[in-house]
């Protein structure tokens, strides 16, 4: 009995934890939120905002005005503004909040560094007839705010305290500062001189050429990377808005040491590279505008490339999936493989060989064909020389001729040997590549395999 007087009293215990449990804590009506922050302009919508001002501590006054080409720089000078560092001050006034409002009706603005701000906004909205301004004093004693207030009203607030770093903005900070301005996509023609040596490139389509000093095929992909060089490219600094010739002749800007010039269809934008400033980087000019300006020296370097380092390394312009005919010629042997097309779209494509002297075409196998695609389309030179001379190329070890694209499109590489290096040449295109002899064995392989 006393053991289940025992159990009956613990359940009964464990009953009440459990109802304790439901309609005390679960049953909680849930946490009412705090009071919502104000905001300091209720009504305001950044992309209505027109015109600003901005007064950082270091005392420069920037204008800036909105058209329908968007942001530019009206004072201290008339230049294109950066998009980026307005939006962020337009979208900060939006959406700024009161941590907490200090003083309804301040008395004294010295006290928190208000009766000269270190910071201004004035703004003007679409509809606005007069400007409305922000003013930022000193940080709060914890440093994790900062006392401000609207202008023309008494009531002192704080703010958080990162958002110094969005209104505290300089003139300079203000500007465009990309070193020269093009529209990427109508970039027909790169030419470049560094160092008394010229490099031209041509596009023709979607592909890029060498015409200077050689004509040859160029890889796109290299190209591609100069012209985002050249479009990411910021100023550094401003030394002259309006230079002198003494100027230019003490900035090495009077004979640059190198120039790039972008043709852009019946336009051209260009870029001189002058001396090194005291700081390590460069001062260049935007031959458009008066201004010189410095540049990170590592487009220079860029500038500075060889014509070796534009030339296409890619060996075939194919690519596994869209080959079509693929033809190899040895010792005046031709061994020729054709892709065919499934019957239907459940049904995989293959690749046969062409049997000789009218025998019927023999399948291929799957793996070994994929192989020696995929060996095919990742062949790179590794390096080029001038002249075929001594080369092999005049006895090819190897020929190969490929459709693709459907077979509205075709390529021939010629392979040759000479002692253990191997060269590449393809049609119209100067000197020859150089090839790892390794990677040409393999091909050789497994070409060996497959015409068994």
């Amino acid at each position: 009995m006393r053991g289940l007087r025992t159990t009956i009293g613990l359940i009964v215990v464990l009953g009440g934890l459990f109802a304790y449990i439901y309609f005390v804590t679960w049953k909680q009506p849930a946490e009412t939120p705090g009071p919502k922050q104000e905001k300091v302009f209720a009504t305001l919508e950044a992309d209505k905002i027109e015109e600003l001002q901005v007064k950082p501590e270091s005392g420069d006054v920037s204008t800036l005005k909105k058209d329908k080409d968007g942001w530019h720089l009206a004072e201290p000078v008339s230049a294109a503004a950066s998009d980026t560092e307005v939006s962020g001050i337009t979208s900060a006034l939006s959406q700024l909040e009161m941590v907490r409002v200090v003083d309804e009706k301040a008395s004294n603005l010295n006290d928190y560094g208000l009766a000269s701000p270190r910071i201004e906004i004035d703004f003007k909205a679409a509809g606005d007839k007069d400007f409305r301004s922000l003013l930022i004093g000193q940080k709060s004693p914890t440093g994790g705010n900062l006392f401000a207030k609207r202008k023309g009203d008494d009531k002192v607030f704080l703010i958080a305290a990162f958002q110094e770093q969005t209104f505290n903005r300089s003139t300079f900070d203000l500007r465009d500062k990309a070193a020269l301005h093009f529209d990427r996509d109508k970039i027909d023609r790169i030419s470049i001189d560094a160092g008394g040596k010229g490099l031209e490139l041509a596009k023709s389509g979607s592909d890029w050429s060498l015409t200077k000093p050689i004509k040859t095929a160029s890889d796109a992909s290299a190209v591609e990377g100069l012209i985002g060089r050249l479009m990411s490219a910021q100023m550094k600094s401003i030394v002259s808005d309006n230079p002198s010739p003494a100027d230019l002749k003490k900035y090495g800007l009077d004979k640059p040491a190198a120039s790039v010039s972008l043709g852009l269809g019946s336009a051209t934008a260009a870029l001189h590279i002058g001396g090194k400033s005291a700081d390590g980087s460069i001062y260049a000019q935007d031959v458009s505008k008066p201004l010189v300006m410095t540049i990170d020296s590592a487009l220079v370097d860029e500038l500075k490339k060889g014509p070796e380092d534009y030339r296409r390394k890619d060996l075939f312009a194919f690519r596994s999936y869209d080959a079509t005919r693929l033809e190899f010629t040895r010792g005046g042997q031709t061994t020729a493989f054709d892709k065919v097309k499934g019957s239907s779209p459940t049904v995989e494509d293959k690749w046969q060989r062409q049997g000789a002297n009218g025998a019927k075409p023999v399948d291929a196998d799957k793996e070994k064909m994929s192989v020696l695609l995929a060996k095919l389309e990742s062949l790179r030179a590794t390096g080029f020389v001038d002249s075929t001379a001594k080369t092999g190329l005049d006895a090819p070890a190897l020929t190969v001729y490929a459709k693709f694209d459907d077979g509205k499109k075709e390529e021939r590489v010629v392979f040759g040997k000479s002692g253990d290096a191997v060269y590449a040449s393809r049609p119209g295109e100067a000197g020859a590549a150089k090839v790892n002899p390794a990677e040409f064995d393999e091909i050789v392989k497994k070409l060996d395999e497959l015409a068994k």
